[in-house]
């Protein structure tokens, strides 16, 4: 269930997600033990959309335990814009 609905929003996430709010991200799942050090990286990755999109692959990666963490830590993050994806 939640790995489809990450991949329905993927477009409009990539889209809307800011920088700070993709650093956030990167910091829950982190302290939740979703990544590791080494995932958190997006030093290489030039763009904001870039940046989304290895997020959002990373965590699908991660199986649907990976993908809920995403979207908890979304609507804890950002709640207006989990709401405009309809993840609330």
């Amino acid at each position: 269930m939640f790995s489809r609905t990450l991949r329905l929003p993927w477009s409009e996430f990539i889209d809307r997600v800011s920088e700070p709010v993709l650093r956030k991200l990167l910091d829950k799942l982190l302290e939740r033990r979703v990544i590791i050090d080494d995932e958190m990286d997006l030093g290489g990755v030039r763009s904001r959309a870039d940046k989304a999109r290895q997020v959002i692959d990373v965590v699908r990666r991660k199986g649907s335990q990976g993908s809920s963490a995403l979207i908890a830590a979304l609507c804890e993050v950002d709640p207006c814009l989990s709401r405009e994806l309809q993840l609330m």
